[in-house]
């Protein structure tokens, strides 16, 4: 894990982009190769990026520090509710910002956060909401203390905001943490996606309240309409949980569980409005955006694809059929030389063996036949759609008697490092 000290986001974007080329660079100094890939491993923990993020002003001041009394703050309150409603409105936008092919496999699995975009605040800012919302707001959970259980330790205050790993936009102290970015990503997407909802929001309060001749009346008024129009999106739970799953279609929270699914949102009438609003970009811009977003997605499935039809073909099925080979003059070996003896458990293993082969041969044939099919698409949504749809499944049919072949076949004849050679030889 690397964690950096914190700048602004134009010149952290930069930072990181340099830290991804080091430390492909220093792994190759050491024989060793970086994987930034999202999911290299199945059933392992994936490698992301916590994006965090806030709003300081030219002076220095940070405009989600809660302070000691969060509940009397309420310019933290204001542009905490203002966040709020950007991340409600625009669940779909942040979405696609962290997507890609790899990150794909990642969200929603062996820690990493889900598909679903919620925001957690802790326990001290949810009970502060609620307040709101039932309009009388008089105090804030203070830090309680950390027990630990041994009484020569000085008192240790336990974090007020807690912690919620499920969690894929979290409040963590004074910023918001995005932690749905894969690790091959460039954070540049996520933070100005983030900077142009949360501007157009703020840019709306402001055209709001500047009219007022009651401020304090109207700032009031403005917070509790806002985080009551859109509690929906703050969960503190399990994000992990199917219970979340189905509260969260319940309460119409978007489930967006691939790249290509989330592209078509970036040019709908309601973003290009927000962008074109604030100057950002232009339809023009984020409809090339999304054309590239979609050739990305079926460049990178069709290079996996085509991978994995070679490895499998020229790799896997000869090494299998090798060791098939052996196991039958095994048997007959043996059987020659004693009839009488016990050759059951060489037998079962060749007819296993043979079964998952001819299972890997008809699955690479047709992974053969739907990559064809997919080039033949046209370039754009429906190719990529395809590749969603029919290659990407098609993929892990082939893939499913491999990995069981992998654990069966005698380790002198597979051809490429198993599992465990990778992962717990030294």
């Amino acid at each position: 894990e690397m964690a950096p000290i914190f700048s602004t986001a134009n010149i952290a974007t930069d930072h990181n982009q340099l830290v991804m080329e080091i430390m492909k660079k220093v792994a190759k100094r050491h024989n060793l190769e970086c994987l930034l890939h999202e999911k290299p491993f199945d059933g392992v923990n994936g490698s992301g990026k916590h994006n965090n993020w806030s709003i300081v002003t030219d002076t220095g001041i940070n405009l989600l520090d809660p302070g000691k009394k969060p509940h009397e703050n309420t310019k933290f309150l204001l542009f905490l509710s203002a966040v709020i409603k950007a991340v409600d409105e625009n669940a779909e936008l942040l979405r696609l910002s962290a997507s890609n092919p790899g990150n794909d496999h990642r969200l929603g699995a062996n820690e990493a956060p889900p598909a679903i975009i919620s925001i957690f605040l802790g326990e001290q800012l949810e009970d502060i909401i609620e307040q709101i919302v039932k309009g009388d707001v008089s105090s804030s959970i203070q830090s309680s203390q950390l027990d630990t259980g041994v009484h020569v330790l000085p008192v240790l205050k336990k974090d007020a905001t807690d912690r919620n790993r499920t969690s894929p936009f979290a409040f963590t102290g004074n910023k918001f943490e995005f932690r749905m970015l894969g690790s091959s990503l460039s954070i540049a997407g996520p933070n100005f996606t983030l900077n142009t909802i949360v501007a157009d929001v703020l840019q709306d309060f402001a055209d709001e309240l500047e009219k007022t001749d009651d401020f304090d009346s109207a700032v009031n008024d403005l917070i509790k309409r806002t985080v009551t129009e859109h509690q929906r999106v703050i969960f503190n739970g399990d994000g992990y949980s199917d219970d979340w799953i189905a509260e969260a279609e319940k309460r119409g929270l978007p489930n967006i569980k691939s790249m290509v699914e989330a592209i078509p949102y970036l040019v709908s009438d309601k973003t290009v409005q927000v962008f074109e609003r604030q100057n950002v970009l232009t339809k023009a811009e984020l409809e090339s955006r999304a054309e590239i977003n979609y050739e990305t997605y079926s460049k990178t499935i069709n290079i996996e694809a085509k991978t994995m039809i070679d490895m499998a073909g020229k790799q896997y099925i000869p090494a299998v059929i090798q060791y098939v080979t052996s196991l039958a003059d095994s048997i007959n070996s043996v059987t020659a030389a004693c009839a009488s003896v016990d050759t059951s458990v060489q037998t079962e293993l060749l007819t296993k063996c043979s079964s998952l082969l001819a299972e890997a041969q008809k699955a690479l044939a047709q992974l053969e036949k739907v990559t064809a099919e997919a080039a033949a698409k046209e370039e754009g949504q429906e190719q990529a759609v395809y590749f969603k749809d029919v290659v990407f499944p098609a993929m892990d049919a082939l893939r499913r008697p491999i990995d069981e072949l992998e654990m069966i076949v005698d380790q002198d004849f597979w051809p490429v490092p198993t599992y465990s050679d990778l992962l717990f030889e030294v």
